[in-house]
């Protein structure tokens, strides 16, 4: 049987021309131009060890280019922990054979064969001390080619920079206030620009009084188109002062009710729906089930939660609009802002900067489309928008709440014999770029509005959405895993890190810990008795062993387990969870075991599940979106608080290194299994289980009342 052909890299394969990745300068560099965004998860460093280590440089000369539609390549969007995956898998591909046509090239020049030809820190070199460089070459060999599908990359053994803990290039800048964020990077001649939006959820602007913001000193100009409306100015504080007159005298129609947040699982049951079954598994062998137990639990709506509210800026020369924004991805929010300006997409260039913070579909694609409504009337002038804490809270999308069932039919040995899952949730995604209509806020306020994009789900191949997770790895006999995806959307909704990933394990894992109760069975052995796969045991193993799984029970303390592999095809995560319990619930410490495959970074990886887990703990602890029946109230940090650092569990991490194995994503391996496991640690603690999120004081005092 013959092996199949060899293919190229999926990003690479979309994007084939070598000089698109890579580049050498005149200065004896190396620039490489991924499509993936650095978004605070050390991509940019961990792509740079992989080039250095293909390329055969040190890894102080490589540059990376920021991703911008004049010249990068299309990877799509930076998400779902595909980055390492999509983006290293291409750029190992690309620059292996990138540093094969430049050994071609010097063994001709040379006169060496090719296999006596070494590469030093870009220096090509052979017996006799003859040599020559990338740079020397570069006007010889050509990259404005296609990639093919032969180039094969450095064995495990020959990689001296992947692999390695290398500090992270973009930290120092951070560190020590250097300009690096968008937010604190203004162009020359920049103007500033602010926009009205209503308080009452889906009101619509009718009109406003612009003479007592024309008095205002500083303002260049009000933009109104339909119910989109705005000032610019030439500072930032006449913009504040010129959008608060605007505001005074603006009329608005009557909103749309939002939900009972008091019972945001009624809301979600009874909504329109698209149902899927996700998948089914028939037993092998009839057993009939002893009695069933049925399970609700719940997550809120969650706010994104960055710490900079959003920023972009945009500048128009003529018919044509360049874009500078933290969106994810880049090409994708072009094709957007061309349907809404009616303008072919090579008018307009969108390019990269980094922002202070992004966990999914926030509202930074939104306020890029405000810059540049706003920058057609600055004559030319580049205009800066930075929306405020409120309009972040208020206007971004939110991660979806979600209601998820669970029915586990047990034997008279409560064995699980049968397993229905069945969730309620708004869809996932309404990305950019992804449909005819645009999914971009002022989209929607403009003159000729389009309408709301109604939000949906990611294909199971991809992960899924709401049902992301919902499919058990464990070896259960029988299951039907159903989703049913909200046809209407009062809150906006979209990516928000995990999609229902973390609501999925949450579910899965609590009711798992109360089976294993119900048998008097060890958490930890109960699940190892479940599962077939060697990777997923080793995890868990090792996460119990890194927290000497099962301490002595002491009064007040508590100590749970979860486990999950994200999106049942990524990186492996188990967690323990250490609590302490009297008047508040004090997460001490949380132990993590990882496999992600080979980690190109270690300690990157380290810093991507400790920002994780203790995000994780965040959402469990305190995250809610708060609203009332016409608009959403937890606009500012002290009505939506997050977990603060005296608040932070200490976290301990073990990387279980397989570098032989292609790697993937860490960036939400951790959140389902940390939620999971600080829920069963607040059971082994109090003697009750809180199903629904957050897990706040009232919330455990209530469960205790039931319990009592």
């Amino acid at each position: 049987m013959t092996s199949p052909a060899p293919k190229l890299p999926v990003s690479l394969a979309a994007n084939p021309k070598l000089s698109s990745w890579v580049r050498f300068t005149d200065e004896g560099h190396v620039t490489i131009s991924p499509g993936k965004v650095e978004i605070g998860q050390g991509i940019v460093t961990a792509l740079a060890q992989i080039a250095a280590d293909e390329l055969d440089v040190d890894l102080a000369r490589v540059e990376m280019i920021r991703a911008s539609t004049a010249t990068s390549p299309n990877e799509g969007v930076t998400s779902g922990s595909l980055s390492i995956q999509q983006s290293g898998r291409a750029l190992r591909h690309a620059c292996a054979e990138v540093r094969q046509r430049f050994v071609a090239a010097a063994s001709e020049r040379l006169g060496v064969d090719a296999a006596l030809l070494s590469v030093d820190d870009g220096t090509i070199s052979g017996p006799g001390n003859v040599r020559t460089s990338y740079w020397e070459l570069a006007r010889d060999v050509s990259l404005d080619l296609d990639a093919t599908a032969g180039a094969e990359a450095k064995s495990i053994a020959r990689r001296t920079v992947a692999g390695h803990s290398i500090q992270r290039v973009d930290i120092p800048d951070k560190v020590f206030a250097q300009p690096r964020f968008i937010h604190d990077r203004a162009l020359p001649g920049s103007l500033h620009g602010r926009v009205l939006r209503p308080d009452i959820s889906g009101a619509k602007l009718i009109a406003l009084n612009e003479d007592a913001v024309r008095a205002v000193p500083g303002l260049v100009a009000i933009v109104r188109d339909g119910g989109f409306a705005g000032v610019v100015a030439d500072s930032e504080a006449a913009a504040e002062a010129a959008l608060k007159a605007l505001r005074k005298g603006a009329t608005w129609s009557a909103g749309e009710p939002l939900p009972d947040e008091d019972d945001l699982a009624g809301f979600l049951k009874s909504q329109p729906v698209e149902t899927a079954v996700i998948d089914t598994r028939a037993a092998a062998t009839t057993t009939k089930a002893a009695h069933t137990l049925r399970r609700q639990y719940t997550r809120p709506y969650i706010a994104h939660g960055s710490i900079a509210p959003s920023c972009a800026m945009a500048q128009w020369d003529g018919d044509r609009v360049h874009v500078w924004t933290h969106s994810q991805g880049v090409y994708l929010l072009r094709a957007d802002l061309a349907i809404v300006l009616k303008l072919p997409a090579e008018n307009i260039i969108v390019e990269h900067m980094e922002g202070a913070g992004c966990y999914g579909h926030n509202a930074a694609d939104d306020v890029a489309l405000d810059a540049v409504l706003l920058a057609k009337a600055a004559g030319g002038r580049p205009v800066r928008v930075q929306w405020s804490r409120h309009d972040e809270m208020s206007h971004a999308p939110f991660g979806a709440a979600m209601a998820v069932e669970i029915e586990a039919d047990l034997d008279a040995d409560n064995e699980i014999v049968g397993w229905r899952h069945a969730i309620w949730s708004n869809g996932h995604a309404a990305r950019p770029g992804r449909a005819a209509q645009p999914a971009l806020l002022a989209a929607t306020e403009i003159a000729n509005p389009y309408q709301r994009m109604i939000s949906t789900n990611p294909p199971a191949a991809n992960g899924g959405g709401g049902d992301r997770n919902s499919v058990p790895l464990y070896d259960l006999p029988a299951w039907t895993i159903t989703s049913h995806r909200l046809l209407t959307m009062p809150v906006r909704t979209s990516a928000l890190r995990t999609l229902g990933g973390q609501g999925n394990v949450f579910a899965i894992e609590s009711l798992l810990d109360e089976i294993a109760t119900l048998r008097g069975e060890d958490p930890v052995a109960f699940r190892l008795r479940h599962l077939r796969d060697e990777r997923a045991k080793d995890v868990i193993r090792s996460a119990a062993r890194r927290a000497q799984w099962k301490p002595q029970k002491r009064s007040g303390v508590g100590h749970g387990v979860g486990f999950a592999r994200y999106k049942n095809t990524g990186a492996y995560c188990a967690a323990i969870a250490e609590i302490e319990g009297d008047d508040d619930i004090r997460v001490k410490r949380l132990t993590l075991a990882v496999d992600v495959g080979e980690a190109i970074n270690p300690d990157g990886v380290i810093n991507q599940i400790e920002g994780g887990a203790i995000q994780a703990t965040s959402w469990l602890l305190k995250e809610r979106v708060r609203f009332d029946r016409t608009r959403i109230a937890s606009t500012s940090w002290t009505d939506y608080p997050i977990l603060t650092f005296s608040e932070v569990p200490a976290v301990d991490v073990e990387i279980i290194q397989r570098p032989e194995i292609e790697p993937v994503g860490a960036g939400e391996a951790a959140h389902g299994p940390v939620t999971a496991s600080i829920a069963n640690a607040m059971f082994d603690c109090l003697g009750v289980r809180v199903r629904d999120l957050p897990i706040t004081r009232d919330r455990i005092i209530a469960a205790m009342e039931l319990a009592s």
